[in-house]
């Protein structure tokens, strides 16, 4: 075969194959309904806040605004990683003592009026419908109120509804442990950030758990229609009506007080730590750039390995064994073209694009030019 043929043959073969981008390409599906984006972030191996994806929030609202005897002082100083001591470990202490993971603290205001806490939200906004889950450890201190939850981020008829699991550590005692599952709406707004009247918008749910007491995964999966809730993949209540977001938004964690006896209660007496040792999201993006991007990479939704099963826990994440979750951005070939952040102990990851997409971008031109010099210089 004349040497130009031959070279127009292999370059044909590595265009061909390079077609098959990865894994997963199509998407990620939980209960068989498929999502084409991820955010995936180990608390348990990250230094640096900003590799995280997520945003440290920095605020304050006075005690008439927050409707309790002290106002709230949002800062990134109450915000403190404390990754494992070791990239291959998956539960024990942080390199700063005490549980490993994502520290939130709510402290003692002294003769103050303003209670220290700390709030964060991932960088993507474009968050719209998912499956979002959480793995923390509540704090024990009495006077705060933990929470998990979305929020949307476009003003609007529905810019004020959205999705919560909130735990008031003032509920927990030897034989009641209750996670409040509250949507947010309109009306709930007007009644003050009150949705205790509708149970479509508030329902509490007792848990065979003590949160305070170890890690475990509490997860809301988001639809047009509704919001079904879960703790440790158990199912716990579905919620429908108004307060069902219909707008892109975002993820938030918080830990906070007002003094308000009615619902956080406080201020605690010492600092107040909630734990965080993993967020993962499946969802679909707003964005129509990150729609263009998945019609491209999708080829056949229905090939082998296209879509990706979200693998659910089969116990709560509390050591070595149950704690090393399942992460496809620690896998290869399972998020190119993925905004995916960092935390990852075995591969490289950045809150940019996937490096694999990246390498791919860089490594075939160079595989190409080689092998054609290579071609015409040994015919």
């Amino acid at each position: 075969m004349p040497p130009l043929m031959r070279t127009v043959g292999l370059l044909s073969a590595i265009l061909f194959s390079s077609t098959a981008l990865a894994n997963c390409e199509c998407g990620y599906t939980v209960n068989g309904t498929l999502y084409t984006d991820l955010t995936e972030t180990d608390f348990l191996h990250i230094k640096n806040i900003n590799e995280s994806g997520w945003q440290p929030q920095k605020y304050t609202v006075s005690r008439e605004t927050a409707r309790g005897p002290y106002g709230k002082d949002a800062s990134p100083n109450q915000i403190v990683t404390n990754p494992l001591k070791s990239r291959y470990d998956w539960a024990g202490n942080g390199i700063h003592g005490g549980d490993a993971g994502l520290q939130i603290t709510v402290s003692n205001p002294g003769k103050g009026s303003m209670i220290p806490m700390g709030e964060m939200g991932t960088n993507r906004t474009d968050m719209l419908y998912g499956s979002f889950r959480a793995a923390i450890k509540l704090t024990g201190q009495k006077g705060t109120c933990g929470a998990f939850f979305w929020v949307g981020c476009i003003p609007g008829p529905h810019s004020h509804a959205s999705c919560h699991m909130e735990f008031l550590s003032s509920q927990f005692n030897q034989t009641s442990h209750p996670v409040n599952l509250v949507l947010q709406s309109q009306a709930s707004v007007d009644a003050g950030f009150n949705a205790a009247g509708d149970t479509n918008a508030f329902q509490t749910h007792q848990l065979p758990f003590n949160p305070s007491e170890d890690f475990n995964e509490y997860r809301f999966d988001w639809f047009s229609d509704r919001v079904d809730f879960y703790a440790n993949g158990v199912f716990l209540k579905s919620m429908t009506g108004e307060g069902v977001p219909q707008d892109p938004g975002h993820l938030m964690l918080s830990q906070w007080s007002n003094g308000d006896p009615n619902w956080s209660g406080g201020p605690p007496t010492k600092d107040a730590v909630i734990t965080v040792s993993y967020v993962k999201g499946y969802f679909n993006s707003s964005e129509t750039k990150r729609q263009e991007d998945w019609e491209k990479r999708c080829k056949d939704i229905k090939a082998p390995n296209a879509t990706c099963e979200v693998p659910e826990i089969t116990a709560p994440p509390r050591n070595n064994a149950t704690a090393k979750t399942y992460f496809f951005s620690q896998e290869k070939n399972m998020t190119v073209n993925q905004t995916v952040s960092g935390g990852n102990p075995n591969t490289i990851a950045s809150g940019a694009w996937s490096i694999q997409a990246s390498m791919q971008s860089i490594i075939t031109p160079m595989l190409l030019f080689s092998l054609v010099f290579f071609m015409d210089w040994c015919s």
